[in-house]
């Protein structure tokens, strides 16, 4: 533990002017006694780590010294593609190695672009969950995340629909999307790829067992049609519904992108008061009666009979809440 951190804290003095002993502590997550102790045992060691005196001083390397321990190992490099989603990192538990590759990479920078990182980072940042949702990691997600980087098959306990369920499966990648965790993974006594929600996972064990992954398998793209897919099976029902001008503006906010656009390439001419009939992709009639409530007096459902009704008696209720 003390050798690793000895390598980070050349490493950081490496990619930058000088550091405190405040600045060293806070990054290796130690005491300044510490930083001054191990400081000292690289000196000793024949590491030309100098240090400053005084309120403004520090540490630094003198005579132009530079490690050759900035050799990236593969699971660091790995890590460092991700480095743009640290949530997902610490979630999967790669936060350390990202941190080393960056600090490898760092040192090996020329100086004038060793304050490249930082700037990118002030830059730009990705925050995948959507508002308003505290999204739980799945407990399972680390040894998954290690299955998927091993290629290591995986004998899991899945809740499902219809109870708990036993599946092996060959995990070959996994996606995070509006903040949930979804594994790709061929299921072996099928021969097909599926997808299945992390935190459904009750058990996951990984053996010794490597599996040969499919160099054809496109992770993206195979995300791409799955979703598609379920978006289709999802909008299983239709609603005829007018709009007024705000309806139809406010349509992309009250349902699916996907329902939204289908909806607006349905939509007729506009009538002489500029309100317009869309036929609307959904999912349940239940469902297109929430979507619809919050759209108002700027909807008006036509079909099916069911729908109509449910909003009818809405309006009933709100008439006699608020009528005079």
């Amino acid at each position: 533990m003390r050798a690793a951190r000895l390598i980070k804290m050349v490493l950081l003095l490496q990619s930058r002017p000088s550091m405190t002993a405040a600045e060293l502590a806070r990054e290796l997550e130690v005491s300044e006694r510490t930083v001054t102790r191990d400081a000292q045992a690289l000196s000793e060691a024949g590491v030309p780590v100098y240090a400053d005196r005084g309120r403004a001083g520090g540490y630094r390397l003198v005579g132009g010294y530079r490690t050759r321990l900035t050799g990236l190992a593969r699971g660091e490099a790995e890590a460092l593609f991700l480095s743009g989603v640290p949530g997902a990192l610490r979630e999967m538990g790669l936060e350390d190695a990202a941190s080393a590759a960056r600090l490898k990479v760092s040192a090996a920078l020329l100086p004038s672009l060793r304050d490249a990182p930082r700037t990118a980072a002030q830059r730009f940042h990705l925050d995948a969950p959507n508002w308003f949702t505290e999204p739980a990691t799945p407990g399972l997600l680390p040894a998954v995340a290690d299955a998927v980087w091993d290629d290591r098959r995986l004998g899991v306990r899945y809740r499902g629909r219809k109870g708990e369920v036993e599946r092996d499966l060959e995990p070959y990648g996994l996606v995070l999307k509006a903040g949930v965790w979804y594994l790709c993974a061929r299921v072996t006594d099928e021969d097909a790829h599926r997808v299945y929600r992390v935190d459904r996972f009750v058990s996951v064990r990984a053996g010794d067992e490597r599996f040969e992954r499919d160099p054809e398998f496109d992770l993206p793209g195979f995300w791409r049609e799955r979703a598609a897919e379920f978006a289709r099976s999802v909008l299983r029902a239709e609603a005829v519904v007018r709009l007024s001008p705000d309806g139809l503006r406010r349509l992309p906010y009250a349902v699916d992108p996907a329902s939204a656009r289908r909806a607006l390439a349905s939509a007729g001419p506009p009538e002489a008061d500029g309100w317009v009939t869309v036929t609307l992709p959904v999912e349940s009639e239940e469902v297109a009666h929430g979507q619809l409530t919050a759209l108002g007096p700027e909807a008006e459902a036509l079909a099916p009979a069911g729908l109509r009704a449910r909003l009818a008696a809405d309006a009933r209720r709100l008439a006699a809440l608020y009528g005079e």
